[in-house]
């Protein structure tokens, strides 16, 4: 599985599950990569087509992973929706003030119904709406 972590602990890295069959996804993986440099080494990628049972057994709801982005932190604790793409993007200082813009109190709730209502035209739009 080309480039894929398996899930598994490790020291400092962010553990992030991504909907791999999902061509924007992917794409937003290479551009995160790209932006991070060396700090895209601290970052396992795990495609969550498939592994239902490996995400209940990280609490992770199968039909939620799909609709939101999970991030497990190097504590083992699962961050979901902008809270993921916050720790995410605070770990590249190129994303850094747009991690903090978007937890702004007056952004976040806007920002997150934007957010679910694009995952779910994406997802009614290729038949794949849990």
């Amino acid at each position: 599985m080309g480039g894929e972590a398996a899930m598994t602990e490790s020291g400092n890295t962010l553990r992030v599950f991504y909907d791999g069959a999902c061509p924007s996804c992917r794409r937003d993986r290479r551009q995160y990569e790209r932006l991070a440099g060396r700090a895209a080494d601290q970052v396992e990628w795990v495609d969550i087509t498939g592994r239902d049972e490996e995400l209940k057994a990280r609490g992770i709801d199968p039909d939620m992973a799909l609709k939101e982005l999970h991030v497990e932190d190097q504590n083992g604790h699962i961050h979901s929706e902008l809270d993921a793409y916050i720790l995410l993007m605070s770990r590249v200082p190129l994303l850094k003030p747009l991690a903090w813009i978007i937890s702004l109190p007056v952004i976040r709730p806007l920002l997150s119904r934007l957010y679910h209502r694009m995952v779910t035209n994406r997802l009614e739009r290729t038949g794949r709406m849990p």
